[in-house]
C-alpha cells in the first residue's frame, strides 16, 4: 500500500486539549484533526479529502508557560475590567479603541466616571448618552408601549368573543372580523416598529462597546518535538501534499513551526512477523489494540501493552446552518515501548510496517 512518510520537528508545540481553558493542557502527540488541517491548509484544499494518519514520535520535555490573556466578556459591563470601543462587532478581533479603564476591584462606574481611567472622552460620552437613551426607552415602554398593547389585548379578546356570538347578525359578524383583523395587524405594526427602533438606536450601536478583561493564563509547551506523520489516501492527494510540503508551517499554534526533515513515499505491509517500535518513540494506536493478542510490551514478552486513551477528533462535517463543526471522534490509545506480531495483523487491517523503515509501526485511523 503506497503510502507518504513525513518526518517533522518543531522547536517548542502546544496541541491544546479542547476541554482545557485557564490551563491550556496539550496532548502528547498533534490530534488527528490538527495534521489534517495542516495538510489541507498546506494543499490549498478549500474541501475534504479523505486520509488516513499514523502518528508518532517524541518530545524532550515539557513546561508550563504564564502568559497575560486579553478576552471580551460575553456581555456589557459598567464596573469593572476596560470599556473598549470595538470597529466590527460582529466579529471578535484585536481591532479596538479603549475607552476607560476601571481603576479598583470593584465600586467602580463607567457611567458616573466613579474610579476610573479616562482614554477617549468622545466615546465615553457616547457610551453615556446610549445608556441615557436605553433608560428613556424602557421608561418609554413601561408607561406607554406596554399599557396600549395590553389594551389592544383586551380590546381583541372581547372582539373575538363577539365574533363567536350566535346571537350577532352576520353583517355585525363582519365588521367585527374585520375590526379584529384591523386590531392584530397594528399590534403587529407597533411591535415591530418598536423593535426595530430599538435596534437602530440602541442595540445596534450599544454592540460596538464591550468589557474586555484581563488575567494570566498559561499553555503546556512540549519542547524538542520529533514527528513522524505518515499519510495514506488517493496518489492525487498524496502527490499534492508531497509537492506542497514545503507550505506546512506549524503544526499546533500559529507560532509552532515546524521543519520538514523529510517527505519521502514509501510502502506500507502486512505485519507477518514480530516488530518493535524505536525506542523512545509512543504513538497513537486504535485503543481495541490494548484488548488484543499480538500487541504487548517490548521488554515483556507475553505482557500486553498499557497506554493513556484520548477521544480525539478525526474530521467533521458542518451543521446544518453551516455555523457548527460535528467532529468525527476516534478513541486511541497513547503507547510507547511496544511490540506487534503477526497475531494483531491477522485481526487488524489498519496496522502495517514502513518497508523503508521496519521499525516503524504504522497503524492508520
Amino acid at each position: 500500500m503506497k503510502a507518504l512518510r513525513i518526518h517533522i520537528k518543531q522547536s517548542s508545540a502546544n496541541y491544546r486539549r479542547e476541554e482545557t481553558i485557564d490551563n491550556k493542557m496539550t496532548y502528547p502527540l498533534p490530534p488527528y484533526s490538527t495534521v489534517i488541517g495542516a495538510l489541507h491548509k498546506a494543499c490549498s484544499y478549500t474541501s475534504y479529502h479523505d486520509m488516513k494518519l499514523s502518528i508518532q514520535g517524541n518530545y524532550s520535555g515539557m513546561k508550563k508557560e504564564v502568559y497575560l490573556n486579553h478576552c471580551y466578556l460575553n456581555h456589557l459591563e459598567n464596573d469593572r475590567g476596560i470599556l473598549v470601543k470595538v470597529s466590527n462587532s460582529d466579529i471578535m478581533s484585536n481591532g479596538y479603541i479603549r475607552v476607560a479603564e476601571a481603576k479598583k476591584g470593584q465600586g467602580n462606574d463607567f457611567y458616573k466616571g466613579i474610579t476610573i481611567e479616562v482614554f477617549h472622552q468622545q466615546y465615553l460620552d457616547e457610551y453615556r448618552a446610549l445608556k441615557d437613551l436605553n433608560d428613556q426607552i424602557t421608561e418609554f415602554k413601561k408607561k406607554r408601549f406596554n399599557p396600549l398593547m395590553e389594551k389592544i389585548k383586551e380590546r381583541k379578546k372581547k372582539l373575538d368573543t363577539l365574533k363567536n356570538d350566535s346571537t350577532i347578525t352576520e353583517e355585525r359578524r363582519t365588521r367585527v372580523v374585520y375590526r379584529l383583523k384591523e386590531l392584530k395587524n397594528n399590534e403587529k405594526d407597533f411591535k415591530q416598529r418598536m423593535k426595530s427602533y430599538e435596534y437602530e438606536s440602541y442595540q445596534k450601536p450599544i454592540s460596538y462597546f464591550k468589557t474586555l478583561t484581563r488575567g494570566p493564563m498559561s499553555y503546556e509547551v512540549l519542547y524538542d518535538v520529533d514527528l513522524i506523520i505518515h499519510v495514506q489516501s488517493d496518489d492525487d492527494t498524496l502527490r499534492c501534499i508531497y509537492d506542497n510540503i514545503g507550505n506546512l508551517t506549524s503544526i499546533g499554534r500559529s507560532e509552532d513551526f515546524v521543519q520538514v526533515e523529510a517527505c519521502e513515499f514509501t510502502e506500507l505491509e502486512s505485519i507477518d512477523a514480530e516488530y518493535e517500535c524505536v525506542s523512545g518513540v509512543a504513538a497513537y494506536v486504535p485503543a481495541d489494540f490494548l484488548n488484543s493478542d499480538g500487541f504487548y510490551m517490548k521488554s515483556k514478552r507475553g505482557v500486553k501493552a498499557q497506554g493513556t486513551r484520548f477521544l480525539l477528533n478525526k474530521d467533521y462535517i458542518l451543521s446544518d446552518d453551516r455555523k457548527k463543526r460535528m467532529f468525527n471522534k476516534r478513541l486511541v490509545a497513547y503507547v510507547s515501548e511496544f511490540a506487534v506480531d503477526e497475531e494483531l495483523g491477522e485481526k487488524f487491517q489498519n496496522v502495517f510496517i514502513d518497508h523503508g523503515k521496519k521499525d516503524y509501526i504504522v497503524s492508520l485511523v
